[in-house]
């Protein structure tokens, strides 16, 4: 009997359940809350790679743009693509820190028009939970990491002020 799909269930539930416990555990610890929108496309044949880019929102109206790369090896055979990835940090004070190398680890089976894939990341006291669907075809069980660095050169948005103007005095 092929225990194949049963630990692609509980992985999925596994992540789905740490993506619920991301935002609420960023709320009652009062972190602030970042967000990244991004695209990966990748193959794998024992080694896994795939690299994408996004972009990173937080809270508090800071942003930036961000490139993906994820290496690692295993049993894995594939090519896929993630069109709309949405990912939710936690555990983040400050946007830089979302930067660095993230362990990660995934049972997988899919074919053609994929209905979504879930996964779970920590880098230290941050944690990435990652969502998206995309296309392809892979299977095989991985590990490895994944990487966020800053595209040199696009500008990271300011923080958003929520303090009212200072308006000089008439005749000043």
């Amino acid at each position: 009997m092929n225990k194949m799909p049963a630990r692609i269930g509980a992985l999925t539930l596994f992540a789905a359940g740490v993506l619920l416990s991301a935002g609420a555990h960023a709320q009652f610890n009062g972190g602030l809350k970042c967000t990244m929108q991004f695209t990966m496309k990748g193959w794998s044949a024992f080694y896994k790679t795939s690299s994408g880019q996004g972009t990173v929102t937080c809270g508090n109206g800071t942003s930036m743009k961000v490139a993906l790369s994820s290496k690692g090896g295993g049993l894995t055979l594939g090519k896929s693509s993630i069109d709309n990835g949405y990912g939710e940090f936690t555990g983040v004070s400050n946007i830089r820190e979302i930067l660095g190398d993230y362990a990660t680890g995934s049972a997988h089976s899919t074919a053609a028009q994929s209905g979504g894939s879930v996964s779970a990341l920590t880098k230290g006291e941050v944690s990435l939970a990652l969502k998206g669907t995309g296309r392809g075809w892979d299977a095989g069980i991985d590990f490895g990491k994944f990487t966020i660095t800053e595209i040199p050169g696009a500008p990271e948005s300011p923080p958003v002020s929520t303090e009212a103007p200072v308006t000089p005095a008439p005749g000043q």
